[in-house]
């Protein structure tokens, strides 16, 4: 760490969903930053942790946008953003396509949402010449166990009477058989990086529909009749393609979506730590005195391989202190934050909406990473 005129800062934060991009929150809180020491060294490293945003903080370190015309969660036919990275890896953020923030698809009754259009973009992206593709999967609205993805790259579900079945849960009572041949002969050529820090398995108390559906809007009665009917659809899968993976950490990332590809292959790796590495957090903070992180709220899950906290313990091994900056920060887990924070702030200087701290957001940060910064300052 250095002590000079000119001291170093890194910004690395995580989007403020539903008001700020990672980039736009590391930019409102360089100006903060940069009005207090006009002479600070800036140096903006947006992050995500596999959710909405991951593909913008990648693309940020370099590479292309890809425009695709694929479905959505209710099977209509809507535009999504893509990526084509530096090296070559295709990207597909699931938050993107069938994410919970597009009204068309949560419009729709959760059984009746499909993954189809993330199958879509791969298909997409293979007929680019993509082979190596990372999938963030936080966000999703679906709890279909990515039979919506498999179907559109070739699988086939049918009924007791030969019959082809729509790929969405409400369908899966009437499964009789599941048809492997048809899928893509390419899936067996590529590297799937599916980009997720959940555990669960597929099914169970603690699979995709127990613990993660009551987001996407499985009511208490719905949660045992969907989580059965993923198991049917799972043992046809396994029966017709020879392997398993519906207990496998992981199976139950995006409403069973993880299990989908871990059935073609995927290898799980934590979101936040991907994405650090793709956009060189370790060589930014190689010689920083500081960095700031942040996301729209912190609390104990903090803790749990969110952005914050891997960017937070990258610093630590560089010897770089870090503080935190968020939209709201839960007082009862300060106890817990502070063991990997030097310090924990809101945007927030009173009493005010969540409405109107949205719409403040860029601004609020400015002044609070000012305001940070000079008391940073004072005490180097």
């Amino acid at each position: 760490m250095t002590i000079a005129s000119a001291p170093v800062v890194v910004i690395a934060p995580d989007s403020f969903k539903g008001s700020l991009s990672a980039q736009e929150v590391a930019e409102a809180i360089g100006a903060g930053v940069r009005a207090a020491a006009p002479s600070a060294i800036v140096r903006l490293c947006p992050i995500a942790d596999g959710g909405e945003g991951t593909l913008d903080a990648l693309l940020h370190a370099g590479g292309e946008i890809r425009r695709l015309r694929v479905r959505g969660a209710a099977g209509t036919l809507r535009d999504a953003a893509a990526g084509i990275l530096s090296d070559g890896s295709a990207v597909i953020e699931s938050a993107e396509i069938v994410g919970l923030t597009d009204p068309v698809g949560t419009a729709v009754a959760v059984e009746n949402r499909s993954t189809l259009g993330i199958g879509d973009a791969l298909l997409a992206l293979l007929d680019s010449g993509a082979r190596r593709f990372l999938i963030a999967l936080g966000g999703s609205s679906t709890n279909d166990g990515g039979i919506g993805m498999l179907v559109a790259l070739g699988l086939k579900l049918f009924d007791a009477d030969g019959k082809q079945l729509e790929p969405v849960p409400s369908q899966l009572a009437r499964l009789a058989r599941v048809d492997v041949a048809g899928l893509d002969p390419r899936l067996n050529d590529i590297h799937i990086v599916a980009m997720s820090d959940v555990d669960n398995p597929l099914c169970g108390d603690k699979g995709a529909t127990a613990i993660f559906g009551p987001q996407k809007g499985v009511t208490a009665e719905q949660v045992q009749p969907l989580d059965a009917l993923l198991g049917r659809f799972a043992s046809l899968f396994e029966q017709a393609s020879g392997r398993g993976a519906a207990n496998l950490p992981g199976a139950g990332a995006a409403g069973g979506l993880g299990y989908a590809l871990l059935m073609l292959g995927a290898e799980f790796q934590s979101g936040a730590q991907t994405v650090a590495d793709y956009i060189g957090l370790d060589a930014a903070l190689k010689d920083a005195d500081w960095l700031i992180t942040g996301e729209g709220r912190s609390d104990a899950q903090t803790l749990h391989g969110k952005a914050p906290f891997i960017a937070a313990q990258r610093a630590r091994q560089a010897g770089v202190q870090t503080s935190l900056l968020s939209g709201g920060v839960d007082r009862s887990a300060l106890g817990e934050l502070q063991t990997s924070f030097s310090g924990c702030f809101s945007i927030t200087f009173g009493p005010t909406t969540l409405d109107k701290a949205i719409a403040d957001a860029a601004g609020l940060l400015k002044d609070s990473a000012e305001q940070m910064t000079r008391l940073w300052l004072s005490g180097r």
